[in-house]
């Protein structure tokens, strides 16, 4: 259903995405990742390293390292996938927000709410 492949949209060091390989209709689930959580207090030593833009929040006192393909989705303002926290699984649930056809990337948005247009904590000064 999903593989990685070049994105033309990232300009970092790996240039990847998530592209879908087949047609997928809205509400499906796309993706699982499981999580490695760890307390927001040691927080500080993952900024210091390239992970620190990849962390998601999870829930009120902690972060969270997605494996999977979860660290791997673009960003978009007009995202055709979201995703749900699931805390009794550790996951993190991807869905297609809208159809997506075969061989587009699947974009969520960073803010975790697809409506959210604040500018990313990252292109913040």
């Amino acid at each position: 259903m999903i593989e990685v492949k070049t994105s033309p949209l990232s300009d970092g060091e790996f240039n990847r995405g998530v592209f879908a390989t087949c047609d997928i209709k809205k509400g499906a689930l796309l993706h699982e990742a499981p999580v490695i959580s760890y307390p927001n207090d040691q927080h500080q030593y993952i900024e210091q390293t390239l992970l620190a833009d990849y962390a998601f929040e999870y829930g009120i006192n902690h972060s969270a390292i997605l494996l999977g393909y979860g660290m791997l989705f673009n960003h978009s303002y007009e995202p055709n996938a979201t995703y749900e926290i699931n805390f009794k699984n550790h996951t993190f649930d991807f869905y297609a927000y809208t159809d997506i056809k075969a061989g587009d990337e699947i974009l969520i948005n960073y803010n975790g709410d697809v409506d959210d247009k604040e500018e990313l904590w990252f292109n913040q000064d």
